[in-house]
């Protein structure tokens, strides 16, 4: 009995290892997942020319624009 305690608790201590690692794999994939930040880094240009889209359409710019072009 005494070597089946001895083998349950090496096995308990690897199967702890390995669910350490899988939660450290899993911080690092979540950190990178959310990574906002550097997700807009890489893309700044297309994220600022989305962002100057939308305000315009949001302002109501297409209306005024086209108002302008008729003459009205």
């Amino acid at each position: 009995m005494a070597s089946t305690d001895q083998q349950l608790r090496r096995e308990l201590g690897v199967e702890r290892e390995k669910l350490a690692d899988a939660v450290g794999t899993l911080r690092t994939e979540i950190e990178v997942a959310t990574d906002i930040k550097g997700r807009l880094r890489a893309n700044l240009p297309a994220a600022t020319a989305t962002a100057l889209g939308i305000g315009f359409v949001l302002s109501g710019g297409i209306g005024a624009t086209v108002r302008r072009l008729a003459g009205r």
